[in-house]
Formats: structure tokens, sequence, C-alpha cells
């Protein structure tokens, strides 16, 4: 997965550049906190409403506009303090000082009027932060809510909390860059010491990212000393500074996708990088380089969730097979005892039959015989229990399979609820705190629905609910049930009650079987097909576990399936 590109100042410009004229002025409407580290706000302008996002996240600082999101955080007590605050303002400024990556929304009582309240976006990886202000007792502003509180012991330079008087950011390093500067000028400053070029920019001049610093040379050129660079090679990426700073001052900015990460400024007006693309930018979208960047960050955002969540359950389901498999092996080991009781009824028999027993010798061999019993009667408890263990476990290996193959994080939520509830780890008060807050599962399971060649309905389950509804509800006498055999995986249904099925359907539904089974890393999974109404529920069974007997065996090839399921997209 590729890194999370930040939002440095040039970006930030260019988001800017297309607020200006859709948001100056507007009324702000809704304030919601949509995570831990972001805030949502609805302004409401000429044209209609816009929802913006704020977020002061460490590794994905950023700022830009977003669709209407769903309601969602707007009792949290930063949210509110925004909606008291702000509620009702109009947004009057947008500021940006110099080359920090810093914003200042000022808010006002009506268009035309100084603000009284400002609202601060510190965009600095992990010293980000946002800080609504009012004026304080003195000439300064001082801070009436911040979405952290940076304690002294935390940063002595910059400690920030509620009530304190607002300190801006610390000043960059290095000299802002300007248009005016002499190319001679320019060059002495930036080879000043011998350092790789990249760094030697970021040094000498502010607001340089590293993404910046790939679109203005290639990256052989980055890693070589300043002292290595050619004539020719100055000449050339004095011509990219200047096309990036007129680009800068005359709002040349339009998105483009860059190798996982982005560019979104034009120089004399072709897409920034050498051999570049011209852009193409969402026509139908009000702001499209916001809608892009907001794109690409839920994206990434997305994707990062995901595979917190999936190590997350995975950890779960591991530490759950290997307590299933301790207790499974100490009922097996009860088991295994259980022929001992022969000898021990024999070395009772033993002490019975001396001539003449004494009181010790009797109560010895009674003893025996009770343990010898015991271990018979034993059978009859610890066979269900290993059986129960043995469903168990096949249950928890069905679950890591439907994880590695979980492409949403949707699926994973899902999957991570089955797994809380099955294994006895959900209360009542936690499905009811589901049901209130919308996570719980309502209505029928949707499983992934696609066509056979020949036209024949298609069913795939993803989880135990999906694989339990389309095995003994959605399916009807005719239709066929595959699985891969001895291996965990979804259930796949084809709906052959509504016609006969050829070579081909019962071929590419043995494909989706293997496909989403634990061999799909195989070239060839055997796959075992059962009419539906063969299939019988285990009892004291999970949802999704089914016993049957018989089958005809299909071979399916995993790759095959993907073309079915590529026909599927959109």
């Amino acid at each position: 997965m590729t890194s999370l590109q930040p939002l440095d100042v040039t970006s930030l410009k260019a988001v800017l550049s297309e607020w200006r004229p859709l948001l100056l002025p507007s009324r702000m409407e809704k304030a919601q906190q949509a995570g831990p580290c972001s805030v949502q706000l609805g302004l409401r302008h000429l044209q209609g409403m816009q929802w913006i996002e704020l977020s002061w996240q460490a590794e994905a600082a950023r700022l830009h506009a977003i669709p209407a999101p769903p309601r969602q955080g707007d009792g949290s007590t930063l949210a509110q303090q925004l909606q008291h605050g702000l509620g009702g303002l109009a947004l009057v400024s947008l500021e940006q000082p110099g080359w920090e990556r810093v914003v200042e929304l000022g808010f006002a009582r009506r268009p035309g009027e100084l603000p009284q309240r400002w609202l601060v976006v510190e965009l600095m990886g992990r010293h980000s932060n946002l800080l609504l202000l009012e004026p304080g007792p003195r000439d300064g502003r001082q801070v009436v809510a911040l979405g952290r509180q940076v304690r002294p012991s935390q940063s002595r330079l910059r400690p920030i909390g509620t009530g304190d008087p607002y300190q801006p950011p610390p000043p960059l390093p290095g000299d802002p860059p300007r248009r005016e500067e002499p190319f001679e000028s320019w060059r002495r400053r930036v080879a000043l010491l011998p350092l790789p070029l990249e760094r030697a920019l970021r040094e000498a001049y502010q607001g340089i990212s590293p993404a910046l610093a790939r679109e203005l040379a290639p990256e052989s050129w980055l890693r070589a000393p300043v002292t290595d660079l050619s004539a020719a090679q100055w000449q050339e990426l004095w011509s990219r500074w200047q096309g990036w700073l007129e680009a800068v001052a005359e709002e040349r900015f339009a998105w483009q996708a860059r190798n996982g990460g982005y560019c979104c400024w034009l120089a004399d007006g072709r897409a920034a990088g050498p051999g570049s693309p011209p852009p193409r930018p969402d026509r139908g979208a009000a702001m499209p380089l916001n809608t892009a960047l907001a794109t690409y960050y839920g994206d990434h955002l997305a994707s990062q969730t995901l595979q917190r969540q999936r190590q997350q359950l995975r950890h779960q389901l591991e530490l759950l097979r290997e307590r299933e498999s301790r207790q499974a092996e100490q009922q097996q080991a009860l088991l295994d005892a259980v022929p001992e009781s022969v000898s021990l009824q024999q070395r009772a028999d033993g002490l019975l039959s001396q001539p003449q027993p004494g009181r010790a010798c009797i109560d010895e061999a009674q003893k025996l015989y009770r343990l010898a019993r015991k271990r018979r009667r034993s059978v009859e408890a610890i066979t269900p229990r290993l059986e129960r263990h043995r469903l168990r476990l096949a249950w928890i290996d069905s679950s890591l399979t439907f994880l590695e193959q979980a492409d949403s994080l949707e699926e994973v939520t899902a999957l991570r609820q089955e797994v809380t509830d099955q294994m006895g780890q959900g209360s009542p008060a936690s499905r009811r705190q589901r049901r209130a807050s919308g996570t719980e599962p309502r209505g029928q399971p949707q499983p992934l629905e696609l066509r056979s060649p020949g036209g024949l309905g298609l069913q795939v389950g993803r989880n135990h609910r999906q694989n339990d509804w389309i095995a003994f509800r959605q399916a009807r006498r005719g239709d066929l049930w595959f699985h891969a055999q001895e291996l965990p995986g979804s259930h796949v249904v084809l709906r052959c009650a509504e016609a006969a099925a050829d070579e081909a359907d019962l071929q590419a539904a043995a494909d989706l079987a293997a496909h989403f089974s634990r061999g799909r890393g195989n070239r060839r999974v055997p796959v075992v097909m059962v009419p539906a109404e063969q299939l019988q529920r285990i009892p004291g069974g999970a949802p999704g576990t089914v016993r049957h007997r018989g089958g005809e065996l299909f071979w399916g090839e995993p790759e095959r399936a993907l073309s079915l399921l590529a026909a599927r997209q959109p």
C-alpha cells in the first residue's frame, strides 16, 4: 500500500483558491465531529449548502470540501463548542499567512464586518491542531476550544490550553520563495552547503515538501549533492522553480494523480512534471480539486482502517482458535484415559480375590470401581464436547478465510459482529448499543450475486450469516449447492430451479466456490456439489454450518472465476 501524501502548502493554496469564490461569504449552520481528529462544518452560501472537513490527524492533516456527510458526532463536546461559538455567523475571510500550513477562517456577525471569532487549522504533521479563538482581554486573541490540548510536559515551547492566549506556530526555517529573486542569488542560496538537492531546497526555502521537490526535479537529481549539478541542470531546475511560483501567484491549479500521490499546480498551463499528461478535472464537481482531494484521502484512510481492523480481528480469531484447541486437547486427553477403566476394574477384582481381604483392600477396590465407572460414563459427556470444539474450530477457520478475502470495511465489521455474538462475547447491552448506532445488521443479508454463462443466478455467501441465508432461506428444490471439499470458505448456490443448468453453469459455480475458499492460491480445488434440499443444519452448530451425504465432485479453478467476477463490475 502506497504511503499517504500530506497536504503541503501548495495544495493548501489550491484548496483555498476554490473556496474563496464560493464560500466568501457564507453562513455557518452545522458542526459535527466525524472522528477523534476531524470536524465537519456545513456552510450555507448563495448556491446552496457546502460541507468542509478539517482534520488534525497526525498522518493525514488536511482541509478540503466534502459531499454532504451523514449525521454523526454532532453531540461531541468540540462540535457543540463550535456550534455555539460559530453558529449563525458569516464566514468572511480565509487567510493563509505566508508559506505556513496554517489557515484562519474568520467569522463575523454579517458580511462586510470584521471577524470577531476565528477558527485556526494548523496542518503540521504530529503538531497539527484545531483552535477556536475570540478576542482576548487585551489586544490579542485567546483560545476558546481546541482539538487537542498541549501540556507543558509535551511542549515547553508552545503549550496550548483553553483560555490561553493564542501564539502562532514558531516561524519556519529558511526564507520565503520570491519570484523576484535573481537566478544567481537563488542558486547560491540552494548550493550554500554540499547537501543532496532535496534537502538543500527544503532547508533554504519555506514551503518545499517532498512531493513538490519531486515535481521540480527528477529523483536522481534530488538524491545527488548540489555540487554535482551541471549548469544545464541548474537552468532547468530554475525554470521549473519559476513555473511553480508563477502557478501559485496566478492560481493555476488543477488535480493530477501521480504514482500514488498527486500534484495540484500547472506550469504554463500544463501539468507539472516532465512528460506529464494533461490534467483531467472533474467538470461535474463544483470544486473539482477539492473533490479529488476528498476522494484521495477518503480512499487511503479507508484502506488504512480496513488493514487495521483486519489485523485486530485476525489477532482475536487466532486467540480464540488457540483457546478452543487447548480445551479440545484437554477433553481428548480425558477421552484417551477411558480405556484405563478396564485395568482399574481388573485391579479392583484382584484385590477382592484374596482369600481374606482386609478393610483397606476393600476400600481401595471400591475406589477403583468408582473411578472405572466414572471413566466409562465420561465418554457420553466428553464426546459432545469434543464435537462442539471441532465445530467451533471449523467456524473460526472459516472466519479467518472470510477475513482474508474481505474487500471492504463493511464486510470486516459484519464479520466482527458475528464473531462477538457467536463466541459469547457480546452482551445484550452491547447489541442494543449497536442497534442504536446503526451498526447492527438489519434486514436481509446481501450475498454476492452473479449470473452464470447460461444466465442462471449465482449467490455467494461472504460471511456465516450470508452462507446460512442462501443455503436455507433462499435455496429452492432443484437448486445446487457448491462448497470446496474439506476447506473453509463460501457457500455457492446455483439457481437451477429457474432453468436447467448446463456444464458451463456447473463449472462456473465450482470455480466460484474454489475462488472463495482457503484454496484460492491453488491451481485446482476439489468442490462438492449437492442438491440444496439435501442440506441439513447441524444441531447446536453456528449459522452457516451444514452437513450432507454424498454429492458429486467437481474440480474448480480459482483463477477462472476472475473473468466471471470482472464481468459483474459496472
